[in-house]
C-alpha cells in the first residue's frame, strides 16, 4: 500500500509548528500581563486553556529572556507546593517615548511594569524652527538615556516619536506641523539613532493611549490643548486611525468663519480661541508664561482670565458637540492645559453639549480630566513599543 503524498511541504508544517509555538508564547505573556493580579502557572494555564506542562516550558523561556519575574511563592490553600506567582519584569526590557512639543523637547523610558524608569524635558521655543536643527538635539537626548539604560543592564526595544501635526500612519512622514512650521519632513533619519526601531505618530494619539491604564471608558474622545489642539478616537481600546491616521485636527475645526487666521491658513479655528496661546492673549497675559500664571489669575477672579475661558469653553463645547453628532461618543476625556482649566472650563462645555448634541437628553456625554500627566506624549510612546515586544515575545527570548 502507498501513503498518499503530504497535502504541504515538510518546512510548511514545521513554520505552522514554530507559528504555533510562538502564537502560545504570546498568549501566555498576554495573560500575565493583562491580569490585574499576578498569576500562577497554573493560573495561566486555566486562562488560556493550554496545557500545564506547555505553560511551565514557555513561562520558563519568558523568565529567562528577563520578560517576566517570579514573585515569592505563597501558600496554597490546599496540599500541595506553594504557587509562585509571575509579574512583569522590572528594568528588562524598556520602551523609549520622545516627543517635540512648541515648549519643549522629551525623552522618556519605561519598562515592562509601566514605571518609568528615566525621563529628561528640555525646555525651548520651537515656533518656525528648523527640524534638521531640532531632531539631532532630540536624538542626542535619546543616545544619552539609551546609554543609561544599556549600562543597567537594560534592553532597549524601540522609540516611537511623538509630533504635534499630520503623520502619515504608513510611511511616518510628518506632512505638516503648523506650530512647529514644518512640513514634509522625514523625522527618523534626523535622530540619528542608528539601527534602532523608530516609529512616528501624532502627540495627541499617543497621549490617548497613555490614558487606557487608567480608570476610563473603553471608548471615548481625548483632546489635548496647548498652543495647538490635538484630538484622538479610541474605540474599544484601540486608536480609530482613520484612511492615513489624519484624523482628530479638531483644533482646526472653524467654529467662526469671520474670525482670526490661524496658523493653518484658515479663518476662526478653535485653537484661536481655546488653544493655550489664545487664552493667554485673551487673559492679558504674556503668551509664553507659565499656565500657572493663568490659574493664579483664574483664582483671583481677574475679568480678563475669566471671560478668556468662557469663552474658551463655549467654542471647545460647540467644536465638542459636532464632534459627538458625528461619531456618537460617550466619554470626552480632557488633557494637556485642559486638565488644569478643567474647574473653569466644565460647565460652559457641558452646557453647550446638553444644548447641541441630539442626544444628550438620552445619554448624557461624560466629560473627565486626563489621568496620564503631563507628559502623556512620551508615556504613550513608551507603551507602544512595549506593545510591540508583547505582540512579539519570541523576538526577545
Amino acid at each position: 500500500m502507498t501513503l498518499d503524498p503530504p497535502t504541504t511541504p515538510r518546512g510548511a508544517a514545521a513554520a505552522r509548528q514554530h507559528s504555533l509555538r510562538e502564537r502560545n508564547l504570546e498568549l501566555v505573556a498576554r495573560a500575565v500581563f493583562e491580569s490585574p493580579e499576578p498569576l500562577s502557572r497554573a493560573d495561566v494555564a486555566t486562562s488560556t486553556g493550554l496545557a500545564r506542562a506547555t505553560v511551565s516550558t514557555l513561562v520558563d523561556r519568558l523568565v529567562a529572556g528577563r520578560l517576566l519575574t517570579e514573585l515569592p511563592p505563597v501558600a496554597a490553600q490546599r496540599a500541595g507546593r506553594p504557587a509562585v506567582p509571575l509579574a512583569p519584569a522590572a528594568r528588562s526590557v524598556v520602551g523609549l517615548g520622545l516627543e517635540v512639543n512648541v515648549d519643549y523637547l522629551g525623552a522618556s523610558v519605561m519598562d515592562l511594569t509601566g514605571d518609568t524608569v528615566d525621563e529628561r524635558v528640555v525646555p525651548g521655543a520651537f515656533h518656525d524652527s528648523d527640524p534638521a536643527t531640532v531632531l539631532p538635539r532630540l536624538g542626542a537626548l535619546a543616545q544619552d538615556l539609551i546609554a543609561d539604560a544599556e549600562a543597567e543592564g537594560m534592553r532597549v526595544a524601540g522609540a516611537r516619536l511623538a509630533l504635534p501635526g499630520l503623520v502619515d500612519a504608513r510611511t511616518g512622514l510628518l506632512q505638516v506641523a503648523p506650530n512647529l512650521g514644518w512640513s514634509s519632513v522625514a523625522p527618523v533619519p534626523l535622530l540619528g539613532l542608528g539601527d534602532l526601531p523608530v516609529d512616528v505618530a501624532n502627540e495627541a494619539k499617543l497621549a490617548a493611549l497613555a490614558e487606557l491604564t487608567g480608570d476610563v471608558s473603553p471608548s471615548f474622545l481625548y483632546v489635548s490643548a496647548d498652543v495647538g489642539i490635538g484630538a484622538a478616537v479610541v474605540v474599544d481600546r484601540h486608536l480609530f486611525l482613520g484612511e492615513r491616521g489624519w484624523n482628530g485636527e479638531i483644533g482646526h475645526v472653524v467654529v467662526d468663519p469671520s474670525g482670526p487666521r490661524c496658523s493653518c491658513g484658515a479663518f476662526g479655528c478653535l485653537e484661536q480661541y481655546a488653544g493655550k496661546e489664545a487664552l493667554m492673549k485673551g487673559a492679558g497675559l504674556a503668551v509664553d508664561a507659565p499656565l500657572e500664571a493663568l490659574v493664579h489669575a483664574l483664582q483671583a477672579h481677574d475679568d480678563g482670565a475669566v471671560g478668556a475661558v468662557r469663552q474658551a469653553g463655549a467654542a471647545l463645547g460647540s467644536a465638542l458637540a459636532d464632534f459627538v453628532n458625528l461619531v456618537d461618543v460617550g466619554t470626552i476625556v480632557l488633557g494637556g492645559a485642559y486638565t488644569t482649566l478643567l474647574p473653569w472650563l466644565r460647565d460652559d462645555v457641558r452646557a453647550l453639549l446638553a444644548e447641541r448634541v441630539l442626544s444628550a437628553p438620552f445619554a448624557p456625554v461624560e466629560v473627565q480630566a486626563a489621568e496620564a500627566g503631563p507628559y502623556a506624549a512620551m508615556a504613550g510612546g513608551a507603551r507602544e513599543v512595549l506593545r510591540d515586544v508583547l505582540a512579539s515575545p519570541a523576538d526577545w527570548v
